[in-house]
């Protein structure tokens, strides 16, 4: 019997989303989830790589924003599908359901690309903190891992959730803010979001816009978190009924996540473009904003920098946790030895590689390059899991959500290609 509740069935999904008994403060209580992935691709990796495709190309890079995003609903649906039909997040199905040599592999390249993350986020942290009072990035990067440590072993997934929704909350006012102060031309902007285009030398800031909207760690931690909920353990028609409220929570999210990343590009191209300079760092941006649109921009464009970085360096740290915990076959859970070494690895891994990085810019950015490149793994492993019989049992993927699935995961293949093609020339 097809699942109409799969990724492929999207008017259906629209269509039916909400039962007409259900009030929106029933839906409100779903969103959650999908905002806690949705700060994972607002950090300040991307940022840097936003920053980068603005300055030197304009409004011509939005378009990866966009397809980014589109291929962004699937798989977190799909993750998420997983989590809430099977009980087991992402990185315990491939140790459950892969041989272990395979398995193994997978999840090792996950915790690098991880690791890779958590690095991106703390030192975007950091170098908030220097331009907001001074502090070296060492000191900064020590300060936000003992923040971002303190939260996570302390505080419960709920609580967890409504600090992460005021952070995108007050991220999204910051570049309200700045995009009220600046003239946008929109028409561009608009050909920009639809018609795809490479210009000359812009593989690298693609590669590295698509690493940070599509990131392999948060496939694994919307799978892990949408699981704790344990709605598994419910009957068919509940769980149908959960599968159409986490659609509406993804879609939501990402939609979220999609006009920031949009904003930061816009920004970038309308004041650092269109004024013939190309953005080297983070503190330039915002040194550059200061005569251009006054003090209180680059103190938002800071203070909004220092939230992205610590509430994704959150996430991430439950993310490694859950991948760590799953090599052995057990959920996230904070308070055993193993998520507390997995979400250690990442916080500590990140902070570590930070104190030998020469560039912080070009360090944001090819960390971004190194989630591209890990991509495609993450992604055939989920939909191998997700389209199996023997792991999805009724729900498992049709064929239209196989094809769907499939063309994201070779679209992917084909610029990571192109990628390695560019650096090699």
């Amino acid at each position: 019997m097809k699942n109409i509740f799969t990724i492929s069935c999207f008017r259906q999904l629209l269509k039916d989303a909400v039962p007409p008994k259900i009030t929106g403060l029933e839906v409100l209580k779903y969103i959650g989830p999908g905002l806690l992935v949705t700060v994972g691709f607002i950090d300040p990796g991307n940022w840097a790589s936003n920053m980068a495709a603005g300055s030197i190309f304009g409004y011509k890079l939005l378009w990866i924003v966009t397809l980014s995003t589109i291929m962004l609903i699937f798989l977190q649906h799909n993750a998420a599908h997983l989590g809430i039909s099977t009980g087991l997040c992402l990185s315990e199905s491939a140790t459950k359901h892969l041989r272990p040599s395979v398995s193994r592999t997978i999840l090792a390249t996950a915790m690098i690309a991880v690791v890779s993350t958590a690095l991106a986020e703390i030192l975007g942290a950091a170098i908030a903190l220097q331009m907001l009072f001074g502090l070296p990035l060492k000191v900064g990067t020590v300060l936000s891992v003992a923040f971002v440590s303190w939260m996570l072993y302390s505080s419960a997934y709920r609580k967890i959730e409504k600090i992460i929704i005021g952070f995108v909350s007050l991220i999204g006012i910051s570049f309200v803010f700045e995009i009220i102060l600046i003239k946008v031309d929109w028409t561009s902007a608009a050909v920009g979001w639809t018609v795809p285009s490479f210009p000359l030398g812009s593989m690298v800031v693609i590669m590295s816009v698509l690493g940070a909207v599509v990131m392999p760690h948060n496939l694994f931690l919307h799978s892990e978190i949408i699981q704790s909920r344990q709605w598994q353990n419910e009957k068919d028609e509940f769980i149908k009924d959960k599968l159409k409220f986490e659609f509406l929570d993804t879609l939501f999210s990402m939609g979220v996540g999609w006009a920031i990343n949009s904003a930061m590009i816009i920004v970038a191209a309308a004041v650092f473009f269109s004024n013939s300079i190309q953005v080297t760092e983070l503190q330039q941006a915002a040194k550059t904003l200061d005569p251009l649109l006054g003090s209180t921009s680059a103190t938002v464009f800071a203070v909004a920098l220092l939230l992205a970085g610590l509430a994704s360096a959150l996430t991430a740290g439950i993310a490694g946790a859950s991948i760590f915990a799953g090599i052995v076959g057990e959920p996230y859970d904070i308070k055993d030895k193993h998520s507390k070494i997995g979400a250690g690895i990442t916080l500590i891994g990140g902070a570590v590689v930070i104190f030998f990085i020469s560039d912080p810019f070009k360090g944001l950015i090819f960390s971004q390059v190194l989630l591209s490149i890990q991509l495609p793994l993450t992604i055939f492993t989920l939909i191998y899991l997700t389209s199996s019989g023997k792991v999805m049992g009724k729900y498992k993927n049709d064929r239209l959500g196989r094809t769907i699935l499939f063309t994201i995961a070779a679209i992917v293949t084909f610029l990571n290609i192109m990628l390695l093609r560019d650096l090699m020339s």
